[in-house]
């Protein structure tokens, strides 16, 4: 099986689809990796590392395209490079589904399958397919880094021939992936950590990586959806988590927002009125921004100063350190293409458990090499 790997044309992406120890074990497995050339500079791993690990490294999309069984990429890639794929081809990435209409219309003329890795299921085999989290993974530490860098204040606590600093607090809001990750993040940097979550069973997981789990009437068994994401609250549940976060906010020095609800906005969790009511000097990180963000004031890639306190609305914060980010998407890439390929082509049954749900438009499976 070809499979191809173009360089990525979104604004600011860094990443990579395939490292060169993926593409190693790829064509260690018997498959064809053509990969264009510079695809890795943005992520530091240089055209020579792909060649040693035996991909077949080419200067235009035309070339890698031609012949090509599955095209893997990080964001959607070009519908350009749609139209010069062979017919049947599949298409692997990040793509956007919920305003993926056009983009399914140009693929569906040449019989393309899209798989959209937003879709992997949230079921313990596809657990290493799942980029969703390892990106996640990346997002959380770089949000406390961002915060941090912005913050008025140091984060450890520091004893000093000037006197003793005390520790900075943050506070984190959802604790999905990104939010473990910021929270293990900031106690590795010296700040006093709490949390708060909708779902009682997150409770320990916070408590084991050093934080305190802040308490809220809304927190029930209930507020926990398929997949173990948060569910949307009723107006009841919503006002007892307004409350409990506004009690805690004013003390905080840095809050990192990680609440999403997936196929929905984000939960509006700290109002205008809560940020008013924050130290000066105080920084909001908020990673929901994307999605409508957990804060109104955020927006899109800037920051914000209101009350003088600073609110970041970072995108793609994964793409800031590609390096370790295109390893983790790789490797996830890698487990699916392993799972994927069967006797030479990619298996895609309609009732498959793992592919089934990540199909975004279904052809016709490329013939065997």
């Amino acid at each position: 099986m070809r499979i191809a790997v173009l360089r990525e044309t979104a604004p600011h992406e860094n990443r990579v689809a395939l490292v060169p120890l993926t593409v190693q074990r790829l064509v260690k497995a018997g498959h064809e990796v053509a990969i264009q050339s510079g695809a890795g500079e943005g992520s530091f791993y240089p055209d020579a590392d792909y060649t040693a690990a035996g991909a077949s490294v080419l200067p235009d999309s035309t070339a890698v395209l031609a012949g090509a069984g599955i095209l893997v990429a990080v964001q959607r890639p070009a519908s350009a490079a749609l139209q010069e794929l062979p017919v049947g081809a599949v298409v692997i990435g990040l793509l956007q589904p919920a305003s993926a209409a056009e983009y399914l219309a140009a693929a569906a003329p040449r019989g393309l399958t899209l798989l959209a890795m937003e879709l992997v299921p949230r079921t313990t085999r596809a657990q290493a397919m799942d980029v969703l989290s390892s990106q996640a993974t990346v997002a959380g530490y770089a949000a406390v880094l961002l915060g941090a860098a912005r913050l008025s204040r140091l984060l450890p606590m520091l004893t000093t021939a000037a006197g003793t600093i005390p520790p900075a607090k943050v506070f984190v809001v959802g604790a999905g992936v990104a939010g473990l990750q910021a929270i293990a993040s900031a106690r590795r940097l010296g700040a006093v950590v709490s949390a708060f979550d909708v779902r009682p069973a997150v409770r320990e997981e916070v408590q084991s990586l050093g934080a305190t789990f802040v308490e809220a009437a809304a927190a029930t068994a209930a507020a926990e959806g398929a997949g173990g994401y948060a569910r949307q609250l009723g107006e009841e549940q919503q006002k007892n988590v307004l409350l409990a976060i506004g009690k805690h906010l004013p003390e905080m020095d840095l809050v990192i927002t990680t609440a999403q609800i997936p196929g929905k906005p984000a939960p509006r969790l700290i109002t205008e009125a809560m940020v008013a009511t924050m130290k000066p000097g105080s920084v909001i990180v908020d990673l929901a921004v994307e999605s409508g963000g957990n804060c109104p004031l955020s927006r899109l890639d800037q920051a914000v100063v209101a009350n003088r306190v600073t609110i970041l609305g970072p995108v793609n914060l994964p793409a800031t350190i590609p390096q370790h980010a295109s390893l983790m998407y790789s490797r996830n890439l890698q487990n699916l293409l392993e799972y994927l390929i069967k006797d030479g082509r990619p298996n895609l049954a309609p009732d498959d458990p793992i592919t089934g749900p990540m199909a975004v438009a279904r052809g016709s499976a490329p013939a065997a090499p």
